[in-house]
């Protein structure tokens, strides 16, 4: 299906952007949503750990939202969770306590023009996997590489990429998937467990 996006250039997306990472209109709607959706769990895990100057937790959540910034197109988002990060690594508190507050508003003003994508109910591309499809495929691919099924590998990995993964997880996956072509699979199954980590 495809989806009238007009709107979300005018909410100050690079669309384009968008859609390359994510690889098409419906998969970058579905993008959308979650970003949307995901919200207010990751707002109140920013206040929190940014409260308890919990700087180490707050590395780790702003990393995840510079990416998930970076794959919808927000790319000035994006930049104020990067210099967050990078902030929370060096223990800058003092950048912290300044830029904090005006991230997570930009952040809060974002979702607010993001709004209208709650009317197109749910979202899902052709080819996207639910989480507990992606575990119950990473399981079954686990087991394949196990058995040195190298044509079960190959076709559980591909549909493996169907979940909507973060940008590193999906080189990731596209790493594994590589390492299954040169039969390395103790190595591709190695990443194929630090990715079902993810998988939510």
């Amino acid at each position: 299906m495809d989806y009238d996006l007009t709107w979300v250039k005018e909410a100050g997306l690079d669309v384009k952007t968008g859609i390359d990472y994510t690889g098409g209109g419906a998969r970058y709607a579905s993008s959308l949503q979650r970003f949307y959706n995901n919200y207010e769990k990751n707002r109140a895990k920013v206040e929190t750990f940014y409260r308890e100057k919990d700087y180490e937790n707050l590395m780790i959540t702003v990393h995840a939202l510079k990416s998930n910034a970076r794959m919808i197109g927000a790319t000035e988002l994006s930049s104020g969770f990067a210099a967050l990060e990078t902030a929370a690594r060096e223990n800058d508190g003092d950048f912290i306590e300044q830029m904090t507050p005006i991230t997570m508003n930009a952040y809060k003003e974002l979702i607010e023009k993001l709004a209208p994508i709650t009317q197109l109910g749910e979202i899902r591309a052709v080819d996207e996997i639910s989480a507990e499809e992606a575990r119950e495929t990473a399981d079954s691919l686990l087991a394949a590489l196990d058995d040195f099924d190298d044509e079960l590998s190959k076709e559980l990995v591909t549909k493996l990429s169907g979940y909507p993964f973060r940008i590193t997880w999906n080189e990731k996956l596209k790493e594994a998937a590589d390492l299954i072509n040169d039969f390395m699979y103790d190595e591709a199954a190695d990443i194929i467990r630090e990715i079902y980590g993810v998988i939510e």
